[in-house]
């Protein structure tokens, strides 16, 4: 009897030990699907997820090599992986192809499959070495494989994938050695960023090459909704540069040329002073239900810094924020964010509670967020809001795309609603009311 006994007390042990590797959550990956298989990518290596349908041819380029991308301004190398596994590609009847966008160490690369599905965490040690069994693709570009509800995920190693080895840095660009049945990637040449030519003095000409040049280096599209910031910019330029200094030759000089643009606290918890400013200009809404739409939302900081003062501006409201952005890292992450204290600002603390490994907010403020991967580009589906925040999004999108998304603020914004850009943009002031201006730059329908 004591044998059995111990017998089920060492079985119940395992059990218990194989739940909690299994509920600790400590690697996340971005899974896919390829000739009806199931795949994953660890999430620290995907940039964000698009779909495209053209691509731009390049000469002598591996059979996988769909081509180059212009993907907001950076020209990246696109791999089919079902070309590349050597899988039957289902073409689809749209055109659209879906792409994971990965970063692999300073490099980027678009990568098309068959089917995005779901960001899946896992417990790393629940992770299991890969067999040739579990795919149709070469054993050495698979990490491990691991079984999630039901479900086995094939993880692939695309830091191997996209390897170049040290023999192939001399061969041309965009070939594919298979000596030894080694594979790798090598991506075709990418044009080195434009040496802007050095003008003696500041002219219209000068002016315009800084506006192409952030358009180039920074995706910064000037237009009416911040040239006004731009030409008084530019006039503190030339004169803190001497004239063959004026111009932005690499990304740095357009850095420190944008230094003066952003809005206050980019990136960061809105501190108390700025938090009461934005708080006073919240209009008095007609109904309880208080809807917000924040674009560009990225690791949350903004969004848990609005909900707690619409949650001080409206204390019996029912709020629900709409938190986007297209950086799928930092989406996935910004609901369980852990701080401490002490990197808080003051104003944010009351709607914060303590836990094990440091402060969260409160289950009410996470409660009023729901944290979306969305590109805006590509439609939205939210509904009518009272409040839009895009704050510096506007400017870094193209005129057309620019014009798109205000008309569609006219659309979804409520009678009496607001909407708040960044600091130095505004509005087209024939369509729109300011509100407020520096460090706020917020607006009604007119």
């Amino acid at each position: 009897m004591a044998a059995v006994i111990k017998d089920l007390a060492r079985v119940n042990a395992e059990l218990q030990a194989q739940k909690e590797r299994v509920d600790n959550v400590n690697f996340k990956m971005v899974t896919f699907s390829l000739a009806g298989k199931d795949y994953g990518v660890d999430i620290m290596n995907v940039k964000e997820i698009a779909k495209a349908d053209k691509f731009t041819y390049v000469p002598n380029a591996a059979s996988f090599v769909r081509g180059v991308y212009n993907l907001r301004g950076d020209i990246i190398p696109i791999i089919d992986l079902r070309t590349f596994f050597h899988i039957a590609v289902d073409t689809k009847a749209d055109g659209l192809e879906n792409m994971l966008i990965l970063r692999i160490d300073d490099r980027v690369y678009g990568t098309i499959v068959d089917k995005i599905d779901k960001v899946v965490g896992i417990n790393s040690n629940t992770i299991q070495p890969p067999h040739p069994i579990f795919g149709d693709i070469n054993i050495k570009f698979i990490s491990g494989v691991v079984e999630k509800q039901g479900e086995l995920y094939i993880i692939l190693d695309v830091v191997r994938i996209f390897t170049q080895s040290e023999d192939e840095k001399q061969k041309p660009r965009a070939a594919i050695q298979e000596a030894s049945g080694e594979s790798y990637f090598v991506p075709p040449p990418v044009a080195a960023e434009p040496v802007l030519e050095q003008k003696k003095t500041v002219s219209d000409s000068t002016f315009g090459f800084i506006k192409d040049s952030l358009a180039a280096l920074k995706q910064f599209t000037v237009s009416p909704l911040n040239d006004l910031w731009l030409k008084k910019r530019f006039a503190e330029w030339i004169d803190i540069h001497p004239n063959t200094e004026v111009q932005l030759r690499n990304p740095q000089d357009a850095d420190d040329f944008l230094d003066t643009f952003y809005s206050p606290h980019t990136g960061e918890f809105w501190k108390d002073e700025y938090s009461f400013q934005v708080k006073n200009i919240l209009p008095k809404l007609a109904s309880n239900n208080v809807q917000v739409w924040d674009l560009g939302c990225g690791k949350g900081y903004e969004t848990f810094s609005i909900a707690c003062i619409l949650r001080s501006r409206y204390p019996s409201g029912h709020i629900k924020i709409w938190a986007n952005d297209n950086d799928i890292l930092s989406i996935s992450t910004a609901p369980n964010m852990i701080f401490d204290l002490e990197d808080v600002p003051e104003f944010l603390r009351s709607f914060m509670v303590k836990g094990k490994n440091g402060y969260s907010f409160s289950q009410e403020i996470k409660n009023s967020i729901l944290f979306e991967y969305h590109d805006i580009l590509n439609g939205n589906q939210i509904p009518d809001v009272d409040i839009i925040i895009a704050r510096d999004f506007l400017s870094f999108v193209s005129l057309q795309d620019q014009e798109k998304i205000i008309a569609e603020f006219a659309e979804k914004l409520k009678k009496g609603g607001l909407v708040i850009v960044g600091r130095n943009e505004q509005l087209p002031l024939e369509d729109w009311q300011p509100v407020a201006k520096d460090p706020i730059s917020a607006f009604a329908r007119n």
